[in-house]
């Protein structure tokens, strides 16, 4: 690991720390017993149908890859695309932000492609999933009885904008694509003479991603192509919110009792589209984690489990780390599995997907 990975994993180290610290000192009347009690009441059937319903998130990721890989490989398997999808997301979970790569990089050896070509499917996918989740949001936010309807009069304003900048972006993202995709060429060479005096290879860099980018946008080869990549995109971030929803429903039992006998509703009785704001938050906390423990995604979950749905400290610490054993580690023991039949090493993975030659085919790489 060179200096400035030592000196990023270290920067996050101590935010997480002190982020943990604060949450802790906040909660200096924690009750370490209720929270045990409550992890094991949980019912594990609706963990079991959280983590199929995760794996056929990633059957669905596969289909997406399937799809973009039809210009170039129209016969591709896409059972022969699975393991790479488990292997790379395995490889995301236990290294974190190094992992990223493994799979374009598995998926080009396994097809005999570029690895060029498949970063450039790995960033078109990353507009999808942006796209997909936002659009879901914000049908979230503004659908009749959601959360716009019912939420903290403090949220709900804060709620109804960030529905609005959702949309926005959504459209700037399409306008964006679309104008890469006809003058992507154009716009690289501007990039690349504006910012050249900057920095020696900064100008280079940014022509290099936008012409990746359009090579990516090439993939879609058909207008049924891009509905089928949307419909599959907007299917598995509902699948993946149903597992969500599994997990906040094994802890039924935990609640039942307690907010029946005080007549009030179960914080945890939460629709599929609410669960959508829960998602987002886990999202935007996992960008700050550790490889292999997490930290941000957990930390965030959590918070807004408490401080949005009203979700008492102990349950909303147990339900936070469960979702965060579902939907990030669940396809570590899989994923470690294909990877030992294979002969494959994570680590040597993840190195050699950020030190390949992305012009080059990698399909003969040592393994």
């Amino acid at each position: 690991m060179d200096k400035r990975r030592i000196l990023l994993t270290g920067a996050i180290l101590i935010f997480l720390i002190l982020l943990f610290y604060f949450q802790f000192r906040d909660w200096s009347a924690f009750n370490w017993p209720a929270f045990w009690a409550e992890a094991r009441e949980i019912r594990l059937g609706h963990i079991l149908h959280a983590v199929l319903l995760i794996y056929f998130g990633y059957l669905l990721r596969a289909t997406r890859w399937k799809i973009l890989l039809r210009p170039v490989r129209p016969n591709a398997s896409l059972i022969g695309l699975v393991p790479p999808t488990l292997i790379g997301f395995t490889g995301l979970a236990l290294l974190g932000r190094l992992g990223e790569l493994i799979r374009p990089y598995l998926i080009a050896r396994r097809e005999n492609l570029p690895f060029s070509s498949q970063l450039a499917v790995w960033a078109v996918e990353r507009i999808f999933d942006i796209g997909a989740f936002a659009i879901l949001l914000a049908v979230a936010i503004f659908l009749p009885g959601t959360l716009a309807a019912d939420a903290h009069p403090e949220f709900r304003g804060g709620l109804i904008t960030g529905g609005i900048l959702l949309l926005g972006f959504v459209v700037a993202l399409a306008l964006g694509a679309t104008l890469v995709s006809y003058k992507g060429e154009a716009l690289a060479a501007g990039f690349e003479r504006r910012f050249s005096h900057l920095s020696e290879n900064l100008g280079h860099r940014l022509a290099q991603k936008i012409r990746e980018f359009r090579a990516g946008l090439n993939t879609i080869e058909s207008p049924l192509a891009l509905i089928l990549l949307i419909a599959v995109s907007l299917l598995m971030w509902y699948v993946i919110a149903l597992a969500y929803q599994e997990v906040t429903i094994s802890y039924h039992d935990v609640t039942l009792a307690t907010y029946a006998a005080n007549g009030t509703k179960n914080p945890l009785d939460l629709p599929v589209l609410r669960i959508l704001l829960l998602m987002g938050s886990s999202m935007v906390g996992s960008m700050v984690q550790l490889p292999g423990v997490g930290g941000g995604s957990q930390v965030a979950t959590i918070a807004t489990l408490e401080r949005i749905f009203d979700v008492p400290r102990e349950l909303a610490l147990s339900c936070g780390v469960m979702l965060w054993l579902v939907t990030f580690v669940a396809v570590v023991p899989v994923g470690l599995l294909l990877a030992h039949r294979e002969h494959l090493s994570l680590r040597r993975l993840s190195k050699e997907s950020h030190e390949a030659p992305p012009s080059e085919s990698t399909a003969q790489a040592e393994t």
